[in-house]
């Protein structure tokens, strides 16, 4: 059980660093070429995540974001796989995956105010069972850039093809752990979307543009 907390405690970490905060602090420049401090929470939908980056920064700076996401979620799994015990490493990395976004959502630093968990999800169920899992991350991806590009919401889109991500493990014939992982994570990311299925249902969501 102490290994298990350990676990979770040390991927929660990693998935609380504020990629998006971090960027626009250290980089983001106003009209004269000046760096201006900008906090990301303070713009857009306020989120620290890619897609409110790519707002204050644009598409640079957006997919950066994005990969360091994704790379935290790796980072926790490949650790897990790595130094977890045999008997338990399915479990743990399960653990951990869950933790990381967890922790990306709801960072410590930030007051329990993060990102969505989009980027993180997927980098961790690209990590959690290879190299299955790195076609389920495809396809999902595939979904992604369809309903993005028919409706224009980058919500629905996320929201969508990542509860598709359980569907296409189950299909595979993924161990059960990683299956509720993914599952689990579909969950946290429309939880962290609440704000915008309301405004999906009144008609209010901001669509993509690009």
């Amino acid at each position: 059980m102490r290994s298990m907390i350990l676990w979770a405690i040390v991927s929660y970490l990693i998935g609380s660093f504020p990629t998006g905060y971090v960027v626009t602090k250290l980089f983001h420049k106003d009209v004269n070429g000046k760096r201006d401090y900008l906090d990301i929470r303070k713009i857009g939908s306020g989120a620290i995540g890619a897609t409110n980056v790519g707002r204050a920064m644009g598409p640079v700076w957006s997919w950066f974001t994005a990969i360091v996401d994704m790379l935290k979620g790796a980072f926790a799994l490949l650790l897990a796989a790595h130094i977890a015990p045999v008997e338990s490493q399915e479990t743990i990395m399960a653990l951990a995956g869950f933790a990381v976004v967890l922790g990306h959502i709801f960072p410590v630093w930030l007051k329990f105010k993060g990102g969505k968990g989009v980027a993180t999800s997927y980098g961790t169920i690209f990590f959690i069972w290879p190299y299955e899992s790195f076609a389920v991350v495809l396809v999902c991806g595939a979904i992604w850039y369809i309903i993005r590009g028919t409706t224009r919401y980058v919500s629905l889109a996320s929201m969508l093809s990542l509860s598709a991500s359980s569907i296409c493990l189950a299909m595979l014939g993924a161990p059960n752990v990683f299956i509720l992982l993914a599952v689990g994570l579909a969950v946290l990311v429309i939880f962290s979307h609440r704000e915008n299925i309301v405004k999906l249902f009144h008609g209010t969501e901001n669509k993509f543009k690009g």
